[in-house]
């Protein structure tokens, strides 16, 4: 089973104006394929504080597929994987408020979010961002770049991986005290983690 990093950008303060989503596919602890796709949001609202943060226009998107279509094509392969994301509880309610704007079942999957990865593997960090862990990781990126955050976030949960021990990304959360999220097709359960605290692995 192959593990995929999500990463959405949205249009406006909506969570469900997605116009961009990035993926990171990981199998055999090594991101293998970086996938972008623009979006095209119901009403084409973008917000100048949205604009400013990820660079994407109304010009950018104005061709490209609603997000019915986008996840059509996607959803085969990311129900057979394990989700992370950093922030997860972000995008999983991208995920589901456009699928409910659209009346669309959720995809089904297991998630983790990779900010409470980064907090109970690296406790002293200053800030789980994920600006913040990659540079301590010496990992580069274009942050707000929706592959390029999905990239980074698999670059995370990798090098947590190597860091704690785990024999895989689908063990950090036995690993560190954590519980994995799940998305159904009509329901959802958090992604949950106890205090950080210092821990010998």
């Amino acid at each position: 089973m192959p593990v995929v990093a999500i990463d959405f950008e949205t249009a406006n303060e909506q969570r469900s104006s997605p116009c961009a989503i990035g993926l990171a596919w990981i199998e055999d602890g090594r991101i293998t394929e970086v996938e972008h796709h623009y979006i095209r949001p119901i009403d084409m609202r973008f917000s100048g504080w949205n604009i400013a943060v990820h660079g994407i226009r109304p010009a950018d998107v104005e061709d490209a597929d609603a997000f019915p279509d986008v996840l059509a094509r996607l959803r085969p392969r990311i129900e057979t994987a394990t989700v992370i994301a950093h922030n997860a509880s972000f995008d999983i309610s991208v995920m589901r408020r456009t699928c409910e704007l659209y009346g669309l079942a959720f995809p089904c999957f297991d998630y983790i979010c990779t900010v409470q990865v980064a907090k109970n593997t690296w406790p002293d960090l200053p800030s789980a961002k994920l600006n913040a862990v990659c540079d301590f990781l010496g990992v580069d990126f274009k942050h707000h770049d929706a592959a390029q955050d999905a990239f980074a976030c698999g670059s995370v949960a990798l090098a947590a991986v190597k860091e704690t021990g785990a024999s895989h990304i689908r063990d950090l959360p036995a690993k560190l005290g954590m519980v994995a999220g799940r998305l159904n097709a009509d329901s959802y359960t958090t992604c949950s983690s106890p205090s950080s605290k210092r821990r010998t692995f």
